[in-house]
C-alpha cells in the first residue's frame, strides 16, 4: 500500500474556474446536511450553476454560486438563491427578495454599476446586509 502525504491546496492559486468548482463541493457538503442532493450543470440553466434537490420535501431549488453577495437584472422573476460564503459562513439567499430589501433598505439600484450594467455587489457587506442575511445563514 502506498503511504500519502495529503497537502491542501492554496485557494488563492486557483483559477476562477477551479475556484467555483471548489466552492461547489463546499456548498453542496453543507446543503447535504439539510437533506439536499447537489447537480452541477455544464451551463447557467434559466441562470442557475446547479440544482438542490431535497430528499424530504422535495424542493428544488437553482443556485447562483457567488463569491459575494449580489443582485443581477438577468435573475429578476428566475426564482433564483444565489449562494456566496462570508466570514466562513455560507448564506443562501433568494434573489428576488433581497432585491426587495436592496431597494428599500440600500443605494445599490441608484448606482452606475447597476443601471449601466444591471449588476451590484459586496464583497464586505454592512451591518445591516449581515443581520438581514442571518435568516439566510446555512
Amino acid at each position: 500500500m502506498t503511504n500519502h502525504k495529503w497537502q491542501k491546496i492554496d485557494y488563492k492559486i486557483l483559477n476562477a474556474r477551479q475556484k467555483e468548482i471548489i466552492n461547489f463541493q463546499k456548498l453542496s457538503s453543507v446543503l447535504a446536511d439539510y437533506g439536499f442532493v447537489c447537480l452541477k450543470l455544464s451551463d447557467d440553466w434559466q441562470g442557475a450553476d446547479f440544482l438542490a434537490y431535497n430528499m424530504v420535501s422535495g424542493e428544488n431549488l437553482k443556485i447562483q454560486l457567488k463569491g459575494r453577495i449580489t443582485i443581477a437584472k438577468k435573475y429578476i422573476g428566475k426564482s433564483i438563491y444565489i449562494a456566496f460564503q462570508n466570514d466562513n459562513h455560507w448564506y443562501l439567499v433568494p434573489h428576488d427578495d433581497f432585491l426587495d430589501f436592496a431597494q428599500s433598505k440600500l443605494n445599490w439600484i441608484n448606482t452606475k454599476s447597476w443601471q449601466c450594467d444591471g449588476v451590484y455587489h459586496s464583497g464586505k457587506p454592512s451591518k445591516e446586509i449581515i443581520k438581514y442575511l442571518e435568516a439566510y445563514k446555512l
